[in-house]
C-alpha cells in the first residue's frame, strides 16, 4: 500500500506541475499580447488599430516564442536521455550551428532562393546533417558519451567559425542582417512562417508520447532491448525529430541558447526523471521561458529591441550556475 500511495503522490505532483506550467504559459501569453509600446487591455473592446496590432504583429510573434521554446526544451530533454548526459543540448552539440551554416550558404551561393520557405528547409537540412555527422562519428569511433559531447562542442565551434568567415568577407546587407537575426530574434515573425509550425507541432506531440520508450532506454540498451524496444530504430526516429524541431526553431527565430539545457535540467531537479511526465512539462516550461525572455527583449529599451538569444542566455546562465553549485558535492 505504501508503494501505491507513493506512486499516486508522484503522479499528483507531476499533474500539479503540468497544470502550473500551463497556467503560467496562459498568463504570460495574455501579458505578452497586452504589453508593448501601445498597451492593449484584454478586458476592453479593441479598436481597428488594436486588432491589427494584435493579429498581425503580436499574435504571430507570440506563437513563434511558444513554438521555439517548446521545441528547444523538448529537444534538449530527449537529447539528454539519448546521450546519457545532462549537458547535452542542441546549441552545445552544434545542431543549431549546422542549421545556421546551411542558411548562410543558401544566402551566399543561391541568393535567388533565399525566400522564407527555402531558408526554413535549409535550416532543417543543416540541423539534420550535423546531427547525422555527430552520430556517425560516435558509432564509427565508438565514442563514450563524454567524448561525444566534446565532439558536439567542437562541431558547434566549427560552425561558429564558418559563420564568422562568411560575415567578415561579405558586404551583402542580407547576410549582415542575418548576423543580428542569428543572435536570436522573432521581431519579423509573420503568419507565413507558421507553415513551419504546422510541421513542427505533430513532431512535438509524437516526441512527448515517447516518454515510456525513453524511460526504458535510461535503463541501458540491453535492458531496453529485453523489454521489447528496437533501440536503433527508435533512436534514429528521435534524432530525425530533434533535427526537424531544432532546424525549425532556428528558421523561426535564429540561434537561441540555454533553453534546451536549463529547462529540462530544472524540471528534473524539481519533479524527478520520469520522461512521460518530464517531456510535456519541459515543453510548456520552455515555451514560458522564451515568452518571458522575448517580452523583456521587446520592452526593456524604448527605442530598440534586444536580441532574444542574448536575453535567454542572460537568464539561463545564472540559473545553470546556481544548479551546478546547488548540486555540488565537496567530497
Amino acid at each position: 500500500m505504501a508503494l501505491i500511495d507513493l506512486i499516486k503522490h508522484k503522479k499528483m505532483i507531476w499533474r500539479r506541475g503540468l497544470f502550473g506550467a500551463l497556467i503560467l504559459m496562459f498568463l504570460m501569453s495574455v501579458v505578452y499580447l497586452s504589453v508593448g509600446e501601445v498597451f492593449i487591455s484584454p478586458l476592453s473592446e479593441w479598436s481597428t488599430f488594436e486588432q491589427q496590432l494584435i493579429f498581425q504583429l503580436r499574435l504571430p510573434r507570440l506563437l513563434s516564442a511558444i513554438v521555439i521554446g517548446a521545441a528547444l526544451a523538448l529537444s534538449g530533454a530527449v537529447l539528454q536521455v539519448l546521450l546519457g548526459n545532462v549537458l547535452a543540448e542542441p546549441g552545445v552539440l552544434g545542431i543549431s550551428g549546422g542549421a545556421s551554416v546551411a542558411m548562410a550558404l543558401l544566402l551566399i551561393f543561391v541568393p535567388s532562393f533565399a525566400t522564407p520557405a527555402w531558408l526554413m528547409l535549409a535550416a532543417i537540412i543543416g540541423a539534420l546533417l550535423f546531427t547525422l555527422i555527430l552520430i556517425s562519428i560516435a558509432k564509427t569511433m565508438r565514442l563514450t558519451t563524454s567524448r561525444l559531447l566534446l565532439v558536439g562542442v567542437a562541431l558547434g565551434i566549427l560552425s561558429s567559425s564558418v559563420l564568422t568567415w562568411f560575415f567578415y568577407f561579405s558586404d551583402d546587407f542580407n547576410l549582415r542582417q542575418l548576423m543580428y537575426w542569428l543572435m536570436g530574434s522573432i521581431g519579423g515573425a509573420s503568419w507565413y512562417q507558421h507553415i513551419l509550425t504546422l510541421i513542427m507541432l505533430p513532431v512535438m506531440i509524437w516526441m512527448c508520447l515517447q516518454g515510456g520508450t525513453l524511460d526504458k532506454l535510461m535503463t541501458g540498451e540491453l535492458h531496453a532491448q529485453q523489454m521489447g524496444v528496437d533501440v536503433d530504430k527508435n533512436r534514429g526516429k528521435l534524432i530525425v525529430a530533434i533535427a526537424v524541431l531544432v532546424g525549425g526553431a532556428v528558421a523561426l527565430g535564429g540561434v537561441i541558447g540555454f533553453v534546451g539545457l536549463v529547462v529540462p535540467h530544472l524540471v528534473r531537479l524539481m519533479f524527478g526523471c520520469e520522461n512521460r511526465y518530464l517531456l510535456p512539462l519541459s515543453t510548456f516550461a520552455g515555451a514560458s521561458l522564451v515568452l518571458i525572455s522575448d517580452l523583456i527583449a521587446r520592452t526593456a529599451l524604448n527605442a530598440a529591441e534586444l536580441p532574444l538569444g542574448v536575453v535567454t542566455t542572460t537568464i539561463g546562465a545564472p540559473i545553470f550556475i546556481w544548479m551546478l553549485v546547488r548540486n555540488h558535492d565537496p567530497s
